[in-house]
């Protein structure tokens, strides 16, 4: 058996860190090819960069071939590592631009997704505003789970999230933004389609029909346990909670701003509107500890502006 070359890592360098930086995109994009758009280089110079680090760190991090890209257990915890580092060296250039009063590097921003057609949300306005004060910021905005936000967040992955509130943690400090009004739809093909079945309906007589629920801690599934709604079938994101109702075979809420166009195309419908509903709250959130970031705390500034009364 032929033994692994040693490794020839000393001080890390600046080529160490792209070499890093190229790997943990690759990771997130999930193989080489997906990364060549994020990176804006070619394939065969993302695997040349990954081989690179290979050598330096003397581990062999992944698996490519037919069987698609895979990561070793080696390349796991080199990707932990990673993530830490990358990180670290985010936070003290922070630390530097607070010092000389300055904003400058990244901003990455994590929304829960189908808020942008929401008439109450204001995030572009807040963008908008932004830019015009800290240009020198490099903004990535991310859409991700409501879960997937918070753990972002508290790992540091994301410097602020926006996110309908549903429980508060400790370590997070929570800024009141907008509000969604969800209604109760079922698509065309429901028995409760044709309005005359639904003008004796109430949460009892409800729970005879298959819901579909969001499958994570959030105001849907409080109010879906509530009521005693038996969930049949469960969605994670907005999108997949419509494609369950415009089946003909579940019950689900949604946002109003976002169920519009499958009501004016005329499959779906909204049941008694004035008792199947409920309102979301959305908060932006950012960590207590270590203190946000100069180039944070001016985005969190603009949301407020842009989404007071």
């Amino acid at each position: 058996m032929k033994p692994k070359s040693r490794a020839v890592l000393g001080q890390i360098s600046d080529m160490d860190l792209r070499l890093l930086r190229v790997f943990r995109t690759v990771v997130d994009c999930g193989g080489m090819a997906a990364a060549e758009l994020e990176l804006n280089i070619g394939t065969s110079t993302v695997s040349r960069h990954i081989k690179d680090l290979e050598t330096r760190l003397g581990l062999t991090l992944c698996r490519r071939g037919r069987a698609g890209f895979a990561l070793t257990a080696e390349g796991e915890q080199i990707y932990a590592q990673t993530a830490q580092l990358l990180l670290a060296t985010d936070a003290f250039r922070s630390g530097v631009d607070e010092i000389h009063k300055r904003m400058g590097g990244q901003l990455n921003i994590a929304i829960f997704d189908k808020t942008a057609s929401n008439p109450a949300c204001r995030i572009p306005q807040a963008i908008a505003l932004f830019t015009e004060r800290a240009p020198g910021v490099n903004l990535q905005l991310h859409v991700s789970t409501l879960n997937g936000i918070e753990r972002g967040v508290l790992d540091g992955q994301f410097q602020i999230g926006v996110i309908p509130g549903h429980r508060s943690s400790d370590t997070l400090e929570y800024t009141p933004l907008f509000d969604e009004a969800m209604l109760l739809y079922c698509g065309n093909g429901h028995a409760l389609f044709d309005e005359s079945h639904t003008a004796r309906l109430d949460w009892a007589s409800l729970r005879q029909y298959a819901f579909a629920g969001l499958g994570y801690h959030s105001p849907n599934m409080e109010l879906s346990q509530q009521m005693r709604m038996p969930r049949k079938a469960t969605g994670f994101d907005q999108e997949s909670i419509a494609t369950l109702i415009l089946s003909g075979q579940f019950l689900g809420f949604l946002p109003i701003h976002y169920a519009q166009s499958f009501v004016r195309a005329g499959q779906m419908r909204a049941i008694q509107p004035e008792l199947f509903h409920y309102e979301c709250n959305f908060f932006g959130i950012t960590r207590h500890s270590p203190q946000p970031s100069r180039a944070t705390r001016a985005f969190q500034d603009c949301l407020v502006e842009s989404h007071a009364p």
